[in-house]
């Protein structure tokens, strides 16, 4: 089978065309014929960084890509609910020991995957596992639901413009903070109020909205430094769930206000392999929104082949693009 392997790690270590041996599918796995793969920042820091700084990046030479769609082309003894020729999605390689979707086919474990929301393409079906999971996680976790008032930091990228439109489906009063006019309107487009968080400062959008009481929920996918605001933004006991805690913060501002944090890692089922199924009900779960219409995914208008996964890595660490960047390998 045809796929781009990455021969070594580095901020510009290239993807090369390789030949590899089509995947034997084993138990509780499927062969998956790939459609479409999305790239997400992960994948990009794994290439960059290399086994050193990040340890769940696959050995060399390494096949990149966790998002999928695709076919079925076979399946493992003890594999219930599939069968060749079924279209699926899922979040299931590109670290460790787990082959990637760069490629025309992979090995994907059964539990990790869902059948594909039948309204939608395999191109934009791909741009959505890792990211609409994510977010699925963050809000429930969280508690999200009917009246709460959430605010969602980076409202028009790629978490959070799942998250604001999953907050709507929860019956939630969603707020979202951007930048510009482009940004407000994809996050009005979603349903929510635009916060521009470069006119407004933390308090005057919390007592203006919140009547300085503060937010039910707050889904950070920002994070990092931002994660202050998140505190001084989030209300008595309120609840903040964040993607990304990686930094050393002062948290007296949430010790202050007795409120919960929650740290989202959503790759964990895949590094190890503890409650793979939880993935797999999530997506099925995803797929029901989707096809009610209540979830929309935001997809890059580039389009990159297979041979142009370079590219797209590049326009997606460029900051240029517009919801998820997308490679079509079929096609």
């Amino acid at each position: 089978m045809s796929a781009m392997v990455l021969n070594r790690y580095g901020e510009d270590a290239p993807f090369e065309s390789a030949t590899l041996s089509r995947p034997r599918v084993s138990a509780g796995q499927v062969v998956v014929r790939i459609a479409a793969t999305s790239v997400n920042t992960i994948d990009t820091m794994i290439r960059q960084l290399g086994q050193e700084e990040l340890p769940i990046a696959p050995d060399l030479p390494a096949v990149l890509g966790m998002d999928f769609a695709g076919t079925i082309e076979e399946v493992g003894e003890g594999v219930t609910g599939f069968a060749p020729g079924d279209e699926v999605y899922g979040c299931a390689g590109g670290l460790t020991d787990l082959q990637g979707s760069l490629a025309e086919y992979m090995l994907a474990d059964a539990r990790l995957i869902a059948h594909k929301p039948r309204s939608l393409s395999m191109r934009e079906a791909a741009a959505l596992p890792l990211v609409a999971i994510t977010a699925y996680e963050g809000l429930t976790r969280a508690g999200a639901g009917t009246g709460d008032k959430v605010l969602v930091h980076g409202g028009a990228g790629g978490v959070g413009h799942v998250a604001v439109q999953l907050a709507r489906h929860l019956g939630c009063e969603v707020y979202a903070t951007g930048s510009g006019e482009h940004q407000r309107e994809l996050i009005e487009g979603f349903g929510a109020t635009a916060i521009d968080f470069k006119t407004q400062s933390v308090d005057d959008y919390v007592n203006q909205h919140t009547d300085g009481a503060g937010f039910d929920v707050i889904f950070d996918s920002v994070g990092g430094p931002n994660l202050i605001n998140s505190f001084n933004a989030v209300k008595l006991n309120g609840q903040v769930a964040t993607t990304m805690s990686l930094a050393e913060l002062d948290m007296t501002p949430a010790h202050f206000k007795g409120a919960s944090l929650h740290v989202i890692f959503m790759l964990i089922p895949m590094i190890h392999n503890v409650g793979r199924e939880v993935h797999g009900t999530i997506l099925s779960t995803l797929a029901e929104i989707i096809d009610s219409g209540a979830l929309t995914p935001l997809v890059d208008d580039n389009r990159f082949a297979l041979a142009d996964v370079g590219k797209a890595y590049a326009h997606l660490t460029s900051g240029k693009a517009v919801g998820k960047v997308v490679v079509e390998v079929e096609g």
